[in-house]
């Protein structure tokens, strides 16, 4: 399953700290992030809930980056 995910996030070089972020989070098969159109596409694997997902994932890109924000 393929979602998209609106994100705030001041430059290029955080937005792909924050896909990295995302494509290291279990439950994630790939991720990437748009700057330009303040998006994150995420691919879910087989069997996950992406809202439990997305949850880690956001916590994961604040880690990286405490100035983003993914809206859920």
């Amino acid at each position: 399953m393929k979602k998209s995910y609106k994100i705030d996030v001041d430059c290029a070089n955080c937005a792909n700290k924050m896909e990295d972020a995302a494509r290291h989070t279990d439950g994630v098969k790939d991720a990437s992030v748009n700057f330009m159109m303040l998006k994150m596409n995420v691919e879910f694997e087989e069997g996950q809930d992406p809202k439990e997902v997305m949850q880690e994932v956001r916590k994961n890109c604040k880690k990286v980056e405490d100035d983003c924000e993914v809206y859920i």
